[in-house]
């Protein structure tokens, strides 16, 4: 069981938990999620929604591989090629539809990804009870 903590005293967030208590004792760490294909390819080059929407996919996926759903994650973290503010919040708002921007995140502008021509990278703890 995961528990969502919300401080109204530290004001309000774009959606995220200021912090989460797992109740559980088995934990999925997942590798950063990227937007490829099953053949490897790049899906969406220069498309952020593209990829953010497959980035979110896969990352579903691991997870499912490994037990557990959105619903089971304590924690995630966001890198977004990025030099303007601006473009970590379109990342953001591309998320949200997947349930991935709930609990507590840490979003972060980087210059690059791994892959050549990546915009986005995601990466998840989860607990299971």
């Amino acid at each position: 069981m995961i528990e969502r903590v919300e401080l109204p005293e530290l004001g309000p967030t774009p959606g995220y938990s200021y912090a989460a208590v797992a109740h559980g004792v088995r934990t999925v760490y997942t590798a950063g999620a990227v937007p490829l294909d099953a053949d490897g390819r790049l899906v969406g080059q220069g498309d952020l929604e593209a990829q953010a929407d497959r980035t979110a996919g896969n990352l579903l996926v691991a997870l499912e591989a490994a037990g557990a759903g959105v619903d089971d994650i304590v924690k995630t973290t966001v890198f977004v090629v990025a030099s303007e503010r601006a473009t970590l919040g379109r990342a953001w708002r591309c998320l949200e539809k997947s349930g991935l921007t709930r609990p507590p995140s840490t979003l972060l502008g980087v210059t690059f990804l791994g892959y050549e021509g990546q915009l986005i990278e995601v990466e998840a703890i989860a607990v299971l009870p």
